[in-house]
């Protein structure tokens, strides 16, 4: 497992959008899952440690991010035959588990990672309600333990976005497993 940070990205810029379905096949696009002030997009899978450690904090943000009219979607693009764990069995069987609300994506081809630039696994991107990034960075300042967080970045970002405020000028990046990309 080789960690890595995720790359830094223009605020402001349109990010693309895509097509995915869940793993029994129910299929989304970005602007059908946009909230009303915007859309949380997270690169995350089943195994990575660092995933693992933050997915019942993203959770629980996403259930309050929803009250305050920013959708979530969690995107799996490690389909890939030598990680089983995050096959498309596994991520309805870890979504019943868990209890995720929001969509769990299946990124097969791995296009809508390349597209957006993901590096790892998590990586975090915040869009505004017409798909522009607003914020890049990391969930908070403490992946390993939730007790130990003194700045919730994404919390900060969620609220600059929805009382119009500019996005955070200090962007700290995600880090992680790297994308298990195919040939």
């Amino acid at each position: 497992m080789a960690l890595v940070e995720s790359v830094a990205l223009e605020m402001g810029q349109m990010m693309p959008d895509f097509e995915l379905a869940t793993p029994d096949g129910k299929r989304y696009t970005q602007k059908s899952l946009m909230g009303k002030k915007g859309l949380l997009v997270v690169f995350t899978c089943n195994h990575c440690p660092y995933a693992l450690a933050i997915w019942p904090r993203l959770i629980r943000f996403a259930a309050w991010a929803e009250e305050e009219g920013v959708a979530t979607v969690a995107i799996n693009p490690n389909i890939h035959p030598n990680y089983p764990e995050d096959s498309p069995d596994r991520m309805r069987e870890k979504s019943h588990q868990w209890g995720i609300l929001f969509p769990y994506l299946v990124d097969e081809t791995q296009s809508v990672a390349r597209a957006y630039q993901a590096q790892c696994t998590p990586d975090i991107y915040l869009l505004d309600g017409e798909g522009r990034l607003f914020y890049h960075g990391r969930l908070d300042d403490n992946w390993k333990s939730e007790a130990d967080v003194s700045r919730k970045e994404l919390q900060m970002a969620v609220h600059a976005l929805i009382e119009g405020e500019p996005s955070l000028t200090t962007q700290y990046a995600t880090m992680g497993c790297s994308i298990k990309w195919q040939s």
